[in-house]
């Protein structure tokens, strides 16, 4: 299927940590086709990515969205898909290079790319469209917190796709989470960064994990765009590895992304889709957030083949998962009303 892209750059909401009269800059892409822009009736799909990933690592989920969806009824179609890069992550770090240089050493939050994914979705392009947040790992909390400062009824999205959500409360976290995160900042901080070409950087990644367990598209699309090129010739990762690394201990987001659930599960259908090989998000960490005794009555639950970075191993069944949740957008709205009866 040929997916029409158009690039675009959004100016972030002003933050406190950044400089008066400074604020980074949002990049991001529409996935469309000439059918699809024109069908009102479609869903507006808007992905965030995980931490160290960049908004192109979603085209092959989108393309089989598109594919599977476009011979269903009007109103299951997709009309359009959005990807954001975290403001220090892809072409965004590229873009907001000196600013995260002389000003946001630490990172930036997921709470500052949440903001940053709300305006855009009360833009006056966005307004009256059906739209769908999707989110992966840390990609999850941003998307729920684009949602905290919209009351219950104004929340802009038909329904949630939360992808191995790092979301956890303070006491589940710390118990069961927060050792990994020291692990993979250790890993990351002496990570290789740079190569000599993007060939290079191809066969040196296909044979390391976790790349190496990637979808051959996915690595050959974050080999391209997840790359920069450097004044020497040679290519380094767009994300710089502080920043990546600096991801993990922004842990507050994450914790208010659960009361958020609790929230927007009574009026969005909020669907989970879990890996079944997760080698970060343990069982009892799933579990909480489906617990119904903490109001957490989730639309669905979905367990697939593959770890904890099933977008980029597994990418044409998450997009089957995604269009289950499309279809099921107008049955959990009739099915919650009757409940209100």
């Amino acid at each position: 299927m040929l997916l029409h892209t158009t690039a675009a750059v959004f100016s972030c909401p002003p933050n406190r940590n950044g400089p008066v009269g400074l604020t980074l800059k949002m990049t991001a892409k529409r996935y469309c086709t000439a059918e699809s822009a024109s069908n009102e009736e479609g869903f507006s799909l808007l992905f965030a990515h995980c931490i160290g990933s960049h908004k192109e690592q979603w085209e092959p989920v989108i393309e089989h969205t598109f594919c599977v969806q476009q011979a269903k009824a009007r109103h299951q179609r997709v009309r359009e898909a959005w990807t954001f890069d975290w403001q220090n992550h892809g072409d965004a770090a590229t873009l907001n290079h000196e600013l995260l240089v002389n000003t946001r050493q630490m990172g930036v939050s997921a709470y500052e790319w949440g903001e940053a994914i709300a305006a855009f979705a009360v833009t006056p392009d966005m307004r009256g469209k059906r739209m769908v947040a999707i989110g992966h790992s840390a990609g999850t909390g941003a998307m729920m917190m684009s949602m905290r400062d919209f009351p219950t009824p104004a929340i802009p999205y038909v329904s949630v796709v939360l992808i191995e959500p790092i979301i956890a409360t303070r006491e589940i976290f710390y118990r069961h989470i927060a050792d990994s995160t020291q692990t993979i900042v250790a890993a990351i901080t002496m990570r290789r960064q740079r190569w000599r070409s993007r060939t290079e950087a191809y066969e040196w990644l296909k044979r390391r994990g976790p790349w190496k367990r990637w979808d051959a598209r996915v690595l050959r699309i974050f080999v391209r765009y997840g790359l920069r090129d450097t004044s020497d010739g040679e290519v380094a990762l767009k994300c710089d590895r502080r920043q990546e690394a600096n991801a993990y201990p922004d842990v507050h987001p994450h914790f208010d992304a659960v009361d958020e659930i609790g929230r927007v599960c009574q009026s969005v259908p909020v669907h989970l889709v879990w890996a079944n090989q997760s080698d970060f998000v343990p069982k009892i960490v799933q579990d909480s957030l489906s617990d119904v005794s903490e109001g957490r009555m989730v639309a669905s639950i979905t367990r697939l083949d593959g770890g904890h970075m099933i977008v980029q191993e597994n990418p044409d069944r998450i997009a089957l998962a995604i269009c289950d949740s499309l279809d099921a957008v107008g049955v959990d709205l009739q099915i919650r009303a009757r409940s209100r009866l």
